[in-house]
């Protein structure tokens, strides 16, 4: 191992305990997605950032220019204000730049009586850290700082830049990367650790949120037949949206056969009735739409829309009460790592070097900020970082403490091999 490598590496262990503590503050803050405490976990990291050398831009966003914008990605939630934050940790001149891009914002907890302690207050278990956040992705951000930290306090000049984008609204839609991105920021080539079991996610499959609208008659429910339940016509509807998600997935790409659904179609809410001896005349249901690798995604509206309607025309009610169908919240697109891009190879040998062992390389289920940087920003990006998906967003959420040290090696490792490194003669020289 060269010895620049070795002195980094040792420099990322002696971190370990500072990181830790980092990991165990930002957990802390509970950046729900939409609420202030998003601002105050970037606002902290500002502070953090700058202590740790890097040069900081923390701004606020123009929340009404960015979601006027035609190719914006979409919200769920309403903010009324919102900031963004990058690090940078300047190279010499000469080098690529690589980013690390990682999200604050966390979805709630939920039940509170399901979680084995309380879900914003950090607890260690046995080598592993739980709370909400920690595995989604908050372990993977610190890993990211903690590897740019250790190439700092080595000593190690680059020759190129490594940028840390701390956003928000990841989990809504893509707020935060989308104004990172019309603030002039980009690289060459980007990481978002994002939890991946240290496996490589080279692509994501999109997400389209929708909303169902079914209509009914009220009567009385003693008089249940002379009406009809809104509630009811929801069972054809359903029924189309199966086969609808079995066609979708009857032939997939390769790397996302290892999930059941590589595009599924959920409903993840429903609303329908107001009174217990009333035949419900209303029913609204909220879902999702998994939006395949490369497709476009005003052809996915379509198959949904087309489907829904294949329902209605089935069904003598529907059929003269067709269910109204919207668009509305995050719109996530896939994304893929360009074809000719060099990045997953060098995570691969980069993870190599530094001690991790086997991994495998899958497409995500799931939107998330990579398609934008991709798509809009024109940065080769894949996926990896600490973590197990599965437990992201529900009451079990922890992080492998020894996997994110070892995410941060790999990260520091790949960061010295795209930026590069500055001969000790030219530094001399340049002072």
């Amino acid at each position: 191992m060269d010895p620049r490598t070795s002195e980094v590496l040792d420099a990322l262990d002696e971190l370990c305990n500072p990181m830790l503590d980092e990991l165990t503050t930002l957990v802390a803050i509970p950046s729900v997605s939409g609420t202030d405490a998003e601002n105050d976990a970037l606002a902290h990291l500002a502070t953090v950032f700058a202590e740790n050398g890097l040069d900081v831009d923390h701004w606020p966003l123009d929340l009404d220019g960015l979601i006027a914008r035609p190719d914006f990605p979409g919200v769920e939630v309403e903010r009324s204000e919102a900031f963004g934050l990058v690090g940078r940790l300047g190279g010499g001149g000469g080098g690529r730049t690589l980013m690390f891009n990682g999200h604050v914002d966390v979805v709630p907890p939920g039940d509170p009586a399901q979680w084995p302690a309380e879900p914003f207050t950090p607890t260690l278990m046995g080598g592993r850290l739980a709370g909400r956040g920690t595995c989604d992705m908050k372990a993977g951000l610190v890993a990211a700082l903690w590897a740019t930290t250790a190439i700092r306090t080595a000593g190690v000049d680059l020759a190129g830049d490594v940028v840390i984008a701390a956003v928000l609204g990841e989990e809504d839609g893509g707020l935060g990367t989308y104004a990172t991105l019309a603030r002039g920021w980009t690289a060459d080539a980007c990481v978002i650790p994002e939890p991946t079991d240290l496996d490589l996610v080279p692509g994501n499959a999109g997400s389209l949120t929708f909303r169902l609208t079914i209509n009914g008659l009220a009567t009385h429910a003693a008089r249940r037949t002379e009406g009809v339940s809104a509630i009811d016509k929801l069972v054809p509807v359903l029924t189309v949206l199966r086969q609808l998600e079995a066609q979708r997935n009857a032939n997939v790409d390769p790397l996302a056969r290892r999930w059941e659904l590589a595009y599924p179609i959920s409903l993840g809410t429903v609303q329908g009735g107001d009174w217990a001896s009333s035949v419900p005349d209303r029913l609204v249901a909220e879902g999702r739409l998994g939006v395949q690798l490369g497709e476009d995604v005003a052809d996915a509206r379509v198959a949904l829309e087309e489907a829904v309607a294949v329902g209605c025309a089935a069904d003598p009610w529907l059929a003269d009460h067709p269910v109204g169908v919207e668009w509305w919240g995050g719109q996530f697109a896939s994304g893929r790592l360009p074809a000719e891009s060099d990045l997953a190879d060098r995570v691969s040998e980069a993870h190599r070097h530094a001690g991790g062992g086997p991994h495998r390389t899958w497409i995500a289920p799931y939107g998330s900020d990579l398609r934008l940087m991709t798509a809009i920003g024109g940065v080769p990006t894949l996926q990896y970082g600490p973590g197990d998906v599965a437990l992201a967003h529900g009451p079990n959420e922890h992080v492998v403490l020894d996997d994110v040290q070892m995410c941060a090696r790999t990260l520091a490792v790949l960061a010295l091999d795209v930026c590069g490194v500055v001969a000790d003669d030219d530094v001399s020289g340049a002072r």
